[in-house]
């Protein structure tokens, strides 16, 4: 299993609670005691659990959340430890044994390579498991599981899509496209009513990686990375499965995409993107979820929604790319382990996930919990109740593999053969240090 580098993107808080803050700096005040290793003792029969946290954009919300558990559950106190570099900062407590109670992170490729080396809890028998979309838990065990576990709970999931100005589709008497040549058809019909279709954004590089991860997603199904890391060096053009053999389609397909965008877009940038399409110069956005609230802080009003990219002639064969943007874990040998379960259980309830959804503007993991009103949120909403997600497949290739800058100069200079070959070779190079012949 792979490691992959957090993109943190900030998002705008809905609403602030004053008395939170209060709390969320004395979190951050005993931070460094706790990471430390020297956990503050309960008093009496309390019970201290320290709460590793990965986001600082939800200090907030985990505050309110354990001030309303803590007055459920005297016997607890809950320290909230949110910090930065959260996958260095895990490895390091997890080497000094000092793993946290209660822990969340972002799925990506770290957690996965963790999970398998055994060092969170098994909640296989854990009743909270069966609250959880099974999709959800897939993207999860496709990254990685201990053999025959589950180590960790998806808890909200994001959406990458194409983002688009409903009101510009409505105008233009567009239709969501469901196939690839309607999609192409959508765009044409943009272009000839004088309106850029997408916002390119490649000063910022990793802005290709949405639209990679989604067109990628449909030749990566099934075992083709597992295969991937079974050849190992051997990955090639005459390999069973390689990047040449497989991935060019969808990149011919992402440059396409690509040539819609408006002039000058290697030298825009995310943040340009996203007030572009907020003042309504351009149709539709190559990015995900993450996006809309950054939007909505240029317009609060703009009728946004998101569509899966449509990349087959079988409307039926459509998958939206979600990852798991927070899972919940601990410790395997947690010394409150049953304290830290009811706490778990806790945050898994419906009202408290739905709030921090809402909040986080992002889709919560327990079945039958409630979206928020978000359009972009309902518009998606389909897929997960039809389990019709996968995950990123960026997760699942090495972070020493410069993908952004591959993807960003093959959108610059269009040569497919060229950008596959580089992938290839550098999978060799990280296989050559890190990637048994097994894969395992």
């Amino acid at each position: 299993m792979t490691d992959e580098t957090t993109r943190t993107i900030p998002h705008r808080r809905r609403r602030t609670r004053p008395r939170r803050a209060l709390a969320a700096a004395s979190a951050i005040a005993l931070g460094g005691l706790l990471l430390s290793g020297c956990a503050t003792p309960g008093d009496g029969d309390v019970v201290t659990l320290d709460f590793f946290q990965f986001k600082g954009e939800a200090l907030e919300d985990f505050s309110k959340i354990i001030e309303d558990f803590e007055a459920e559950n005297p016997d607890i106190r809950i320290v909230q430890n949110q910090v930065a570099d959260a996958d260095t900062m895990i490895r390091t407590l997890l080497v000094k044994d000092k793993a946290p109670d209660v822990i969340t992170l972002n799925a990506n490729g770290g957690f996965g390579r963790l999970a398998q080396a055994g060092v969170f809890y098994d909640f296989s028998d854990e009743p909270v498991l069966d609250t959880i979309n099974p999709a959800v838990q897939e993207i999860l065990a496709n990254l990685g599981n201990k053999e025959g576990e589950v180590n960790g709970l998806g808890y909200v999931n994001n959406a990458n899509g194409v983002i688009y100005n409903r009101a510009i589709f409505e105008e233009q008497g567009l239709e969501v496209p469901e196939t690839w040549d309607e999609f192409i058809a959508v765009c044409d019909a943009l272009q000839d009513a004088g309106i850029t279709p997408f916002y390119g954004t490649l000063a910022d590089s990793w802005t290709g990686l949405p639209s990679f991860n989604a067109l990628g997603a449909y030749p990566a199904q099934g075992d083709f990375f597992d295969q991937m890391r079974e050849e190992g060096e051997n990955v090639g053009p005459d390999s069973e499965v390689s990047f040449q053999k497989d991935f060019h389609e969808a990149m011919e397909q992402q440059y396409e995409l690509f040539s819609y965008t408006q002039e000058g877009y290697r030298g825009k940038t995310y943040d340009d993107g996203n007030a572009a399409f907020a003042n309504g110069e351009v149709a539709m956005l190559m990015q995900g979820i993450w996006a809309i609230n950054p939007i909505k802080a240029v317009n609060p009003e703009i009728d946004a929604a998101i569509f899966p990219y449509p990349v087959s002639d079988d409307p039926d064969d459509r998958l939206l790319v979600s990852g798991v943007d927070v899972v919940v874990t601990m410790g395997e040998d947690t010394p409150h382990q049953e304290e830290a379960l009811r706490f778990i259980d806790y945050l898994f309830e419906k009202d408290v996930i739905e709030e921090f959804a809402a909040s986080q503007n992002m889709v919560p993991s327990v079945e039958g919990a409630e979206l928020s009103d978000d359009a972009a949120i309902q518009s998606v909403k389909p897929w997960f109740d039809e389990g019709k997600i996968t995950g990123f497949i960026d997760h699942q290739i090495p972070p020493s593999i410069p993908l952004a800058a591959i993807d960003q100069q093959f959108l610059f200079d269009g040569d497919v053969d060229a950008a596959l070959a580089t992938l290839d070779s550098e999978w060799r190079k990280v296989a050559a240090r890190t990637i048994p012949v097994t894969g395992e």
